[in-house]
């Protein structure tokens, strides 16, 4: 009689093979049952009157009517916006003569605005009160019109 023509590494990689597909078998065998246990419910969540996500359903005492009328949609137009006063108030916060731009601190928004030497009226320097318009520029806000408060 002559020896078995099975080897110990073909007898390591059939074993190693029946392994695998046991835990494989295994894994979709536990992922089955655990498709049974979870539902649509324990997917949902809810947005409470914060705006933040919870895995309760509202309070229904706490809703609000909201008028149809009272909602806008888009951009508001000009009109509705409270128009300020077109003159106003500020301090140069920084100005460099060298370079010829700045920027003036507005007394009622309390917002920076750049200035540019082109708009300034008479000469400025830091700290002075200065009355100014604002326009729109090609990266904000400018003031332009300026000129020395007394």
């Amino acid at each position: 009689m002559g020896r078995s023509q099975e080897t110990f590494n073909k007898k390591d990689v059939r074993s190693r093979k029946e392994k695998k597909r046991k835990e494989k078998e295994a894994k979709r065998l536990a992922r089955k049952e655990n498709e049974k246990k979870g539902s649509l419910d324990d997917m949902i969540a809810y947005v409470d009157e914060n705006g933040m996500l919870t895995s309760e359903p509202p309070d229904p005492a706490k809703k609000k009517k909201i008028k149809v009328e009272d909602v806008q949609l888009g951009v508001p137009s000009v009109d509705d916006q409270d128009e300020m006063d077109p003159i106003r108030k500020g301090v140069v916060s920084f100005f460099n003569d060298s370079k010829g731009y700045g920027f003036i601190k507005d007394l009622e928004t309390k917002e920076s605005l750049f200035v540019h030497i082109n708009n300034v009226e008479f000469e400025i320097t830091e700290n002075n009160i200065v009355t100014f318009e604002v326009e729109r520029g090609p990266k904000g806000m400018v003031a332009v019109k300026v000129k020395l408060f007394k």
